[in-house]
Parts: structure tokens; sequence; C-alpha cells
């Protein structure tokens, strides 16, 4: 089957307030963005200067402030701070009120949300169990009336989610390893992850995986939308354009170099360490609007057709305009429809 691109904007609620999240979300709909993902953080990245508003609240804000653009979250994590059915409910409640607008990312998670309400960090394995049950819980209100369920981590008792659409809510599973792509494949919608970890990552491990948990659920795996954050930073000044991804260096750290880090203090200590050129590793950075279209392009040759721009910088809405209206309309003549194999 082919695919239309759909381009969204990374909504950084790390990086602002909510007043000022909803002006850019509203600024992404008028420059034609087709979706708009909000991230969930209980903490930031970065204490000085940093927000976490509550995504589900600022959902419902999002959607009544706009029209067209279909929203939703990359990554809720539906296991420690949330009960599952919780998310469901709050999921229900949102797709009832902006029908077809509404979907679910979800993830592992990190320690960083979770501690700070002194939650107990298990190791990966566990992490992930939980994750595919609270998935199945999710699913299952949004389909099922008096769910009792009965999971190593979560259970229901003769529970309803009575205010949910009648289309089931898309759920996306956040990967970056092989086992959560392979979930994917068997059980989601779509599975999310973020550019810039190298090539090999997307061809050798996570679209195969999302393949093989497809067929061995016995679906089509063109029936799994390939969905990435593009971490991207344009601007006319190069300059300014790399300077813009300091604010985001801590996505430079390894995993080893986070591992135990769940103060944000700490996190932004570790994060201006960094040099500049580590800081933008992580970016495709240029000030020539096709090489960004080059640079994209090996994304979507793989089959990825949901891209969502993640900007580092603080003026959002010059960014989403001048995207919007120079690399953008590049990516769609170059590649109007994908192939899905």
């Amino acid at each position: 089957m082919s695919r239309e691109l759909r381009f969204g904007y990374k909504v950084s609620a790390e990086q602002f307030s909510p007043s000022d999240l909803l002006a850019f979300t509203v600024a992404a709909e008028e420059f034609g963005f087709d979706t708009a993902a909000i991230s969930d953080h209980f903490q930031p990245w970065r204490h000085t200067g940093g927000h976490a508003p509550f995504s589900l609240a600022w959902l419902g804000a999002a959607g009544q402030a706009t029209n067209r653009i279909a929203l939703g979250t990359s990554v809720l994590t539906p296991t420690f701070r949330y009960h599952p059915a919780i998310v469901a409910q709050a999921m229900g409640t949102l797709a009832s009120l902006f029908p077809g607008r509404i979907w679910l990312g979800v993830g592992t998670g990190e320690s960083m949300n979770e501690a700070p309400l002194d939650a107990v960090w298990p190791d990966p394995k566990e992490r992930f169990a939980r994750l595919k049950e609270a998935v199945t819980v999710i699913q299952t209100l949004l389909r099922e009336d008096r769910v009792t369920f009965n999971g190593t981590y979560y259970r229901t008792r003769n529970a309803t989610i009575y205010d949910r659409p009648a289309t089931p809510i898309p759920i996306y599973v956040a990967a970056a390893g092989a086992s959560a792509a392979r979930l994917a494949g068997r059980v989601a919608d779509g599975l999310i992850c973020t550019s810039g970890k190298g090539m090999e990552l997307y061809s050798d491990t996570l679209l195969p995986a999302v393949m093989e948990g497809a067929r061995a659920a016995g679906r089509d795996p063109s029936d799994v939308e390939l969905t990435i954050e593009m971490k991207v930073s344009f601007d006319h000044d190069l300059e300014r354009a790399r300077e813009d991804t300091r604010h985001w260096a801590a996505l430079a750290l390894s995993p080893e170099e986070k591992t135990g880090v769940e103060d944000a203090v700490e996190m932004e200590r570790l994060a201006d360490a960094l040099s500049t050129e580590r800081a933008a590793s992580r970016w495709i950075v240029s000030s020539d609007p096709d090489e960004h279209v080059e640079r994209i392009r090996p994304y979507i040759d793989l089959g990825f057709t949901h891209l969502i721009f993640h900007a580092p910088g603080t003026d959002q809405r010059r960014f989403l305009e001048v995207y919007a209206s120079e690399v953008l309309p590049r990516l769609r003549r170059v590649v109007p429809h994908v192939g899905v194999d």
C-alpha cells in the first residue's frame, strides 16, 4: 500500500510554558502541519528555565484551540505515574471531544520522571513487561465493557470507560530496540522512534523487528505506521542553528552517562559540560533547505511516513513558518507518497 506523508510538530513541553506551547500548536496548524505531539515529562531535561506541563490537560486545551490538526503524546509512560486504566479514561474523553484527532504514543519511560514520586525504578525487562501489560489494558478498556483484568502488574474489576469514541484510538509504541519494535508490530497502530542514532538502527534493527512482530501476529506490516521524531535545527544563520541545539544537549548524552540521573539540576550540569559540536550531533543542522531534504530522505526511503519535526530554538513560530514554506514543500515534491511493503 502507499501512504501520504504526514508532517508533525513536536511540542517541546520541557522547554516552553503551556500557553506558549498552545500558541505554537495553533501556528503549526495555520502553517499546514498535520499533527502535533507533546512529550509527557514530570521533570524537564533542564532545571533552569525548564517546564513540565501535564500533557493530558494540555491536550484538552489544544483540541479546543485548533480545528484540524491531530494531537497525541510522544510519548507517555502508562506504567508508574498513571494506572493504564486512567490513561484509557483520559484518552477516551479526549477522543470523544475531538473525534478522529487524538492518538496515544506510549513508552517504557525514564527514571527521572518517576523517581521524584518515589517510584522504584525496575530493570529494563520489568519495564517492558509493564508496558506490554499496560497496552493490553488500555486497548481492552477502549474496546469492551465491564473489563476484569488480572495481570502481573495491573488489575481491573468490571471496569468500563463510558466515554470513548466509536473509532478506536490509534496507539503507537516507542522503541529504541528490537523488543519494543516487535511489540509495535504485534499490537500497535504505529511505531515511534527518534532520528540521529545511525541509520543501521532503523534499517537493521527497528524496522525488521516491526515486520517480524506484525507477521507473527498475522498482520500486514504496512498497517503499522512508521513514525519518527526528526531532530532538525534550521535557520538562515548557520551559527544560530548550531547554537540552538545547546538547550537540548542532554539528548547527546549516552545511556551510560544518563544512568541513575534523576534530577533535572544534575542532568543540566552534565549537558552543559558538552561541546556545541556534541550537542548538535543528534540534529540535522543546516541553513540550506535542500540539505534538510536530502538528509531527511533516507528515513522516508526506509518507509517512515509520519515525520514529527522537533526544533530546538527559542523562536518556534519563526521555525514553523520558515520550515513550512522552505522545507516541507520540497519534501512533498520529492516524495509525494511512500510505498510500504
